[in-house]
């Protein structure tokens, strides 16, 4: 239903008449298309949240609940509108296109004056793309569950590096409070994982264990997390201190897969890991995003240049975090006892030098 059609007033009272037996408004105001109700709240916060979810949702509006100088503030923020699928799509074709070449260009394949050299490129491509994909899609359910409106995966093709930047999902509504910004937070790395640890075992079961390289002989090195050490360990055994692992294309996106999952779960802004600082710290998130952008400094200057890049894109896309619509409740001990134990997978996950030269 259209909001801005109907005159204001109207539009006010129908949405302040939904407020009766559960929010006694004593003041409002409307601010760029945002109705604010200033009052008390008289019922639980997650029961009132989701019943004016549902009351809100023919209006073309949303609920979202705050502090206000301990004063209880309701607003009523207008949805967004609908995607089309049809960019998904074009992108996931693209990023399979792009995958596919960089795939067969590390086997050697002359895609150009062969282009049925892409076919060598598929267990790069496509282990690649089932992480990344998994991923988002933990992501997208996790919110579908708890009412969030989400778009589905955008994947961005990349012509060179890894053959893509990534995918993400984008939240069209605000999640309903704390715990539900947490489990869509933390599902996406979490079914990334279930896919990108086996699909890494099975691809060392495949690479080749080589001397290692000489100084100055080219190619790229890549580092270590402990939980890849591990899994090497587990899957190869102790290795002499003179031989290296080729990474099969498989094992390569699976290392790829850790890698990615350790940049979103840093706690800044709108990371995944942004949503669990933000679930277990509120207000005081900023400041764990700001000392992590110093450790990624530290790590840019000492180990590798690129943390200076992600460093300064996470400045660029901002700190700071959009509250969920209940912003009074606080997140449960179990989910604060996760929050701690998502910390010390990311240090698992994450090296100082992801890539180097010999």
């Amino acid at each position: 239903m259209s909001t801005w059609e109907e005159p204001i007033e109207g539009l006010l009272f129908a949405l302040g008449r939904e407020l009766d037996g559960i929010f006694a408004i004593s003041d409002w105001e409307v601010h760029n298309g945002t109705f604010r109700f200033r009052g008390r709240l008289m019922v639980d916060p997650e029961w009132a949240i989701r019943v004016l979810s549902r009351r809100y949702a023919p209006y073309g509006y949303y609920p979202l609940l705050q502090h206000e100088d301990e004063i209880a503030l309701l607003k009523a923020v207008p949805r967004s509108k609908a995607a089309k699928p049809w960019v998904n799509l074009v992108l996931l074709g693209a990023t399979l296109l792009t995958t596919l070449s960089v795939g067969a260009a590390n086997e050697g394949a002359d895609i150009f004056s062969n282009p049925s050299g892409l076919l060598v490129g598929f267990p790069f491509a496509l282990s690649l793309l089932l992480i990344l994909g998994i991923h988002e899609l933990g992501h997208y359910f996790t919110a579908r569950y708890y009412g969030v409106e989400v778009t589905l995966p955008y994947f961005i093709p990349a012509p060179i590096g890894l053959g893509t930047f990534g995918a993400f999902i984008k939240m069209k509504s605000p999640v309903t409070d704390r715990k539900a910004l947490f489990d869509v937070g933390l599902a996406g790395p979490l079914a990334g994982l279930v896919i990108a640890l086996p699909v890494l075992i099975i691809g060392l079961k495949f690479s080749e264990i080589i001397t290692a390289s000489p100084p100055g002989q080219i190619g790229i090195l890549l580092g270590s997390p402990l939980l890849f050490s591990f899994l090497q360990w587990l899957t190869l055994g102790s290795l002499p201190e003179n031989v290296d692992v080729l990474l099969h294309p498989v094992a390569f996106a699976g290392w790829i897969g850790l890698f990615v999952t350790a940049l979103n779960l840093l706690p800044i802004g709108q990371l995944d890991g942004g949503h669990v600082s933000y679930a277990l710290l509120g207000r005081h998130h900023r400041e764990v995003a700001i000392a992590t952008l110093l450790g990624l400094a530290i790590m840019g200057i000492l180990a590798w240049p690129g943390w200076l890049f992600w460093a300064g894109l996470a400045l660029v896309l901002g700190l700071k975090h959009p509250p969920p619509l209940n912003d009074v409740t606080p997140l449960d001990r179990r989910r604060r006892v996760v929050g701690v134990l998502a910390f010390f997978l990311l240090l698992s996950l994450i090296t100082p030098a992801p890539f180097s030269l010999p």
